[in-house]
């Protein structure tokens, strides 16, 4: 004779943990324009990144989130938009998408807005002045006003905007390459925490004004982490795409890096701190540096 014993188990939750309704950035990308692999890299950082899905690395973006009201901005449409509007609005309202400046990285992704794909009716789009003038007088971007796939609003240097009753946003202008338009950071505020996003930028010194006081007021720090060092691209002139090297940035901020967690971003397609488990990674977390990963999140 056999005995069937059945066994019952029971799972408790616990139901008066609630669910965390803070506002929050998340990362929906995290290297240079060019991404990884990038076009015709046949190096060995490229190499077997072809033979995988493209879904370790996305060009540099963040979202804005507020899951109470399930509103949500992006900053940056990248060429990798499509992916990273479907991570944002799955379970949110996409309310506006504001554009750090017009290298191309940070605002092709536009584009998808248009006729050919979303037919997309007026999607708030928030510019710097030269930037707006960029978008309204260059084709195809203007057709986008034209059609009001996007409705433009105008940036104003260290002018807050109101997102919502717990969200503002500060933009501010940075030195870079501004062939074409300015170049912001933005300083994005909820209930309790603060984040600076700072992709882009040649140089701490060029920056004319306290840098280290700026970026120790924010709890957060998202900044320019494209290059590793001088010696990353040989053959190539470094004085023509000026970027802080991260071993420059480190001894720049080694002052305040206990009083803000200081992750970079904006990687380079040769640069060593993409793979998560390399040893100069894990190497820079013990110096009190992170690097920021896809859909990394940071409370507000």
């Amino acid at each position: 004779m056999y005995k069937v014993i059945i066994l019952t188990i029971l799972f408790f939750t616990d139901c008066s943990k609630k669910p965390n309704l803070n506002p929050h950035i998340i990362v929906l990308g995290t290297t240079q324009d060019g991404g990884a692999p990038q076009a015709g890299c046949k190096k060995t950082c490229c190499i077997n990144r072809w033979t995988k899905s493209k879904k370790e690395f996305y060009v540099t973006s963040i979202g804005i989130v507020d899951p109470k009201t399930k509103e949500a901005w992006m900053i940056e449409a990248t060429p990798d938009f499509p992916r990273q509007l479907k991570k944002l609005s799955d379970e949110n309202e996409i309310k506006g998408i504001f554009i750090t400046h017009a290298h191309i990285g940070h605002y092709s992704g536009l584009m998808y807005l248009g006729r050919e794909t979303m037919g997309y009716k007026n999607m708030p789009l928030f510019l710097g002045p030269r930037m707006s003038d960029f978008i309204t007088t260059n084709a195809p971007w203007s057709q986008l006003v034209k059609l009001n796939n996007v409705k433009i609003n105008q940036l104003k240097k260290d002018k807050e905007i109101i997102l919502n009753s717990r969200i503002t946003i500060k933009p501010f202008t940075v030195p870079h390459r501004d062939e074409f338009s300015e170049t912001h950071g933005f300083i994005i505020r909820g209930p309790n925490k603060s984040l600076i996003f700072i992709p882009d930028i040649d140089k701490w010194e060029k920056w004319n004004v306290d840098v280290l006081k700026i970026i120790k007021k924010n709890d957060y720090a998202l900044l320019d982490g494209t290059f590793f060092d001088e010696n990353e691209l040989p053959g190539r002139d470094m004085s023509e795409i000026p970027h802080p090297f991260i071993v420059e940035s480190t001894e720049f901020f080694k002052k305040i890096k206990d009083e803000v967690e200081i992750n970079f971003i904006h990687f380079n397609h040769t640069n060593p701190l993409l793979n998560e488990k390399s040893n100069l990674r894990i190497k820079l977390s013990k110096n009190g540096f992170g690097s920021a990963s896809l859909f990394q999140k940071f409370d507000l």
